[in-house]
């Protein structure tokens, strides 16, 4: 009776040990998969996940996932393909427009030179007026095109937001003063140092402050954590949350800016994912943020 019991326990350690052994490899399984799919997503490659396990339930798992990141990896190019026929469609349509828009121009200050009626000045003036928005979209659609071609071979340089906030805001104190908004500014006494593209910062932040401009009731208020988050707010009454949920869609405008082509903010959003940065936009209580988070962490040496 007692060798039947020993063997009995025998029998349970063994299959106790199998199944810590099947227990171990399957876990090594799941970290090979977790390891290789993260590697997969984060790179441009064709291979495939693999796994050492022979376990035919893991082996079919691997083959569902692969199944399922070469489908992703099409779907992947097509979007990106897709985005370079847009830029290259702006950029043929905003070259094609300037050539029209510089005739018209030479032909309203002709027509400016010659004598006219009161009605026929105040149409010209209109006229005028329309071909200047036009103009201004062209610019802005060429703009986005430009913004949306990523720029690797442009070095990072050291730029200190503190004192990089306040030259942008200067450079808008007559648009600023023009809608009576004066800035509140709060930054930290320590310089905020980060290496970053020193025009594509410029394009963000220019962005950020015309769609204030646009949209403030009167006021503006930006601040400068040391964490490197610039917050710019202000109250926005014509505003709603679904709008303010779509500020970076490209070509979305509110109806109240009907001289916008509505890329301002998506511009600004693709610069700064390009950099590895994030932005958002927040509404409460009829106050718009739109916040930009910088990274600080990057080197000297970084490539955008």
């Amino acid at each position: 009776m007692e060798i039947i019991l020993w063997l009995l326990i025998g029998i349970l350690f063994f299959v106790i040990l199998l199944m810590g052994i099947k227990i171990y490899l399957l876990q090594k399984s799941a970290e090979e998969i977790r390891d290789g799919l993260t590697d997969k997503l984060a790179s441009e490659t064709n291979t495939l996940i693999d796994i050492s396990s022979r376990d035919r339930h893991m082996r079919s798992l691997t083959a569902d996932l692969n199944g399922q990141l070469a489908k992703l990896r099409r779907e992947r190019h097509r979007f990106q393909q897709g985005n370079r026929e847009i830029a290259e469609t702006i950029t043929n349509i905003s070259h094609d427009l300037r050539t029209p828009l510089t005739a018209i121009y030479g032909y309203l200050d002709l027509l400016k030179r010659t004598e006219q009626s009161e009605d026929a000045i105040r149409y010209l003036t209109i006229i005028e007026n329309r071909v200047d928005a036009l103009k201004q979209m062209t610019e802005e659609l060429f703009r986005y095109s430009a913004a949306s071609s990523a720029i690797h071979d442009t070095l990072y340089e050291k730029i200190i937001l503190n004192s990089f906030l306040e030259e942008i805001l200067s450079a808008y104190y007559v648009a600023l003063k023009s809608r009576q908004i004066s800035p509140q500014v709060t930054m930290p006494e320590e310089k905020i140092a980060c290496f970053l593209n020193r025009n594509a910062l410029s394009r963000i932040f220019a962005n950020i402050i015309s769609n204030a401009i646009k949209y403030s009731d009167g006021d503006l208020t930006v601040t400068l954590s040391k964490e490197g988050v610039i917050a710019f707010s202000n109250h926005a009454s014509e505003l709603n949350e679904l709008a303010v949920m779509r500020l970076f869609d490209r070509f979305y405008t509110v109806e109240t800016a009907s001289k916008s082509t509505g890329l301002g903010l998506s511009i600004a959003k693709e610069l700064t994912e390009q950099m590895g940065g994030t932005i958002q936009a927040k509404y409460s209580e009829h106050v718009l943020c739109i916040e930009v988070t910088i990274p600080l962490s990057l080197t000297k040496s970084t490539r955008l």
